[in-house]
């Protein structure tokens, strides 16, 4: 049995929630070399596929924080940890895991200047991150009309409710993060109908740092009380929801299961990447073309958004 395995077999995982400044994030030369060390080959060629420097240290972000949550939290060494994606593209872990963290699950996400993850022990998670910005190529109007089929009448009418056009879309994107905190969580992606999923937003005023647990789905017309949905501002342009759910399971994992959803919602704590390598073994050489290759990035994307999956 390996170290990492005996010390699971008498320990207790809470959720937690993490989240990294990647867009204010300037990396040195000796960062950018010393992130591309503690990835996976592949991490690094899909990492260096990206056009746009944001993109990049997005991804970078992303991949940093799951490794530092499987290696201090499971206790498996970082460059043991082997990591793949399904054919969604959800991260997850290849190393096997205990059965007394029976449904240990984790989720990502990055958007405008944040990536930030989720994870619990014993509860499905999916989590989704927007910034609220005004539409880089059309009206506000024009873009609601385009994407008028991705909400429910309810929704819309909570949307423009909202009160003037940047209210309406902080609200747009704070029902855009609910529906894909949701479908991560789920595994689903493209092909669901967002129609079927109706949010009823609660508090519909927020303030940056709150956690609220309010917020009701509806899935095909019907209350579904098994999912609980964390909602955060982390700050004034940046919404985050995490979706949680109940997985089948019974026996002597289901008060435990009951608990972890009804206890408090964790806050976000916002990493630094001294943070983020604190516990990083390298497994790679240095390669300067790492850098190279990140320095001939473009330094901004285009004003554009994600499409709901």
């Amino acid at each position: 049995m390996r170290p990492w395995k005996a010390a699971l077999s008498h320990r207790r995982m809470e959720g937690l929630r993490w989240a990294f400044g990647c867009g204010s994030w300037r990396p040195t030369r000796s960062e950018w070399l010393l992130a591309a060390r503690c990835v996976q080959a592949e991490e690094r060629a899909r990492i260096g596929a990206f056009v746009f420097a944001r993109d990049a240290k997005a991804a970078m972000g992303g991949r940093l924080l799951i490794r530092k949550l499987i290696a201090e939290k499971l206790k498996i060494p970082w460059n043991e940890i082997q990591l793949a994606r399904t054919t969604k593209g959800k991260p997850y872990l290849v190393n096997p895991v205990l059965t007394t963290i029976p449904n240990f699950n984790f989720n990502i996400s990055h958007h405008g200047d944040y990536a930030v993850l989720a994870a619990e022990p014993n509860l499905q998670v999916g989590v989704d991150i927007v910034k609220t910005d005004f539409p880089g190529s059309s009206s506000v109007a024009e873009f609601f009309r385009i994407m008028n089929r991705q909400f429910t009448d309810y929704e819309w009418k909570t949307i423009k409710m909202a009160g003037d056009e940047w209210a309406q879309l902080d609200m747009f994107y704070r029902h855009w993060a609910l529906k894909e905190s949701f479908i991560k969580a789920i595994g689903i992606g493209v092909g669901f109908n967002l129609q079927r999923i109706e949010f009823h937003a609660s508090p519909l005023h927020m303030q940056t740092g709150q956690v609220s647990k309010e917020t009701m789905m509806f899935l095909d017309g019907d209350q579904e009380e098994a999912w609980t949905f964390e909602e955060t501002i982390l700050d004034d342009n940046h919404h985050v929801a995490v979706a949680l759910g109940k997985p089948d399971m019974f026996g002597k994992y289901a008060l435990q299961v009951q608990e972890d959803i009804s206890q408090e919602a964790p806050q976000f704590t916002l990493l630094s990447f001294k943070d983020l390598i604190s516990s990083a073994i390298a497994m790679a050489p240095e390669d300067h073309v790492h850098w190279e290759n990140f320095q001939a990035k473009h330094k901004k994307a285009s004003r554009q958004h994600r499409m709901p999956v």
